[in-house]
């Protein structure tokens, strides 16, 4: 391993140890009127925990390599990382919170010139931190038991979300036709045997819906093709009476791992096609095709991924080569940004996007009159529906998860959407 690697494992973790130094304030307030052998505990208790996590980075650290990418161990380690992390920056800002307002009051009263005599003034300060520091645990607590359950129970939290949209010029043979999309699968990130129920239940829950059309929208796999094979059978069970159509996303192309040689990479992906081919989907690669039903005809558009920062394969016009400027589209486009930078803007108007790709960050709240993510923050059209002049995109939370083996407030999606025909005034 390089030095700068390894200088850089050090730096992250001194990082670390200043925010469980200052974290352990709080540890130390709360043990303070606590029984001698209770505080000895908690404070032997945090420092094991912290002092497991710096070995378990530093053996991380020193053994990753790009041949591989993220492995499930290697997400494993990430889920607890945050589990303790993330509560402790709550403790962190309740705490520092505290001492900026101690400060502001020595700043405006001075430590010796406040009304009353030392010793009350203490105990006032005493029983105040010890009210903070619990405080500060009490409000961590909250994503911490939030973490477990997504760690745990909330990845596997499939959920279908339906949305019925109306177009004044779509074909009356295809009023009522219903698209079940799903999205981001990342196979690599599911363990073959323990995994196999959940996923079982997902497949059964997507056939479930009936649908005339099943659209796959990109990351079938984290980095290799032979991460779907474990899934194959079960993934070929998917049907729908109107066929199978999928697309590729930013991970299906191989670019975060290191290949023993550019012909090894070329060779992964074509057995991603291959694979494609196994499940029964039809790899839409800047392609068009038209589904017919009762005599008319709607347009389905499948690009390859287009996205800012992750690629720009994708080829807007080519894959509407041949297509009526007038047919009703349909457009399979991994990442929304595509969308947003192209598709939206485009001279050609196509009626309906269906993206993937953000999985809502796998982190967030959705509940009624309050749907946020830190993932807003870069992708302005991250979950869900959205119109701009007529044109619509619908972007899927994503069925499987990456890196962050867990599923907090954004729960892995199945979308069902409705077309229905909109009279004209």
């Amino acid at each position: 391993m390089r030095l700068t690697a390894v200088v850089g494992i050090f730096i992250f973790i001194a990082v670390l140890v200043l925010i469980d130094i200052y974290a352990f304030q709080g540890i130390r307030t709360i043990a303070r009127g606590s029984s001698p052998q209770l505080g000895k505990i908690l404070k032997i208790a945090y420092w094991a925990i912290c002092a497991g996590i710096y070995i378990w980075i530093f053996l991380i650290g020193m053994n990753f390599t790009r041949n591989t990418g993220p492995t499930r161990p290697f997400m494993q380690f990430a889920g607890i990382f945050l589990l303790f992390l993330i509560p402790k920056l709550v403790v962190v800002f309740v705490l520092m919170g505290e001492d900026i307002f101690r400060l502001l009051r020595m700043a405006f009263a001075g430590v010796y010139n406040m009304t009353g005599d030392e010793a009350s003034r203490m105990t006032y300060s005493s029983g105040r931190r010890k009210f903070v520091s619990q405080l500060a645990f009490g409000v961590a607590a909250i994503p911490f038991a939030g973490i477990i359950h997504g760690l745990t129970l909330g990845k596997f939290k499939f959920t279908v979300r339906r949305e019925t949209l109306y177009f004044p010029d779509l074909p009356d043979a295809f009023d009522g036709f219903t698209i079940t999309q799903i999205s981001d699968i990342h196979s690599g990130s599911f363990d073959p045997v323990n995994d196999r129920d959940e996923l079982q239940g997902a497949v059964n829950l997507i056939n479930a819906q009936k649908s005339d059309l099943l659209l796959f929208t990109g990351d079938m796999v984290n980095n290799k093709a032979e991460e779907m094979d474990p899934w194959i059978d079960m993934f070929s069970k998917l049907h729908a009476p109107y066929g199978k159509f999928s697309i590729l996303g930013n991970h299906d192309y191989g670019h975060y791992v290191q290949w023993p040689s550019a012909m090894a990479k070329v060779e992964n992906l074509q057995r991603l096609f291959d694979t494609h081919k196994k499940l029964g989907f039809n790899l839409l690669r800047n392609e068009n095709v038209h589904l017919e039903k009762d005599g008319s005809k709607i347009s389905l558009l499948g690009v390859e991924n287009w996205g800012v920062g992750f690629g720009e394969y994708g080829d807007i016009d080519k894959t509407l080569a041949g297509v009526d400027p007038q047919a009703f589209k349909v457009l399979m486009s991994h990442d929304p940004s595509h969308w947003e930078k192209i598709v939206r803007s485009h001279p050609t108007h196509v009626h309906l996007t269906l993206s993937g790709h953000t999985h809502g960050m796998q982190f967030g709240i959705e509940i009624p009159g309050i749907k946020w993510s830190p993932v807003k923050f870069r992708y302005p059209y991250w979950a869900g529906l959205y119109e701009a002049g007529k044109k619509y995109i619908y972007v899927n939370r994503g069925f499987g998860f990456l890196a962050f083996p867990a599923r907090v407030g954004i729960w892995p999606e199945v979308t069902v959407l409705t077309l229905k025909k909109k009279a004209t005034a």
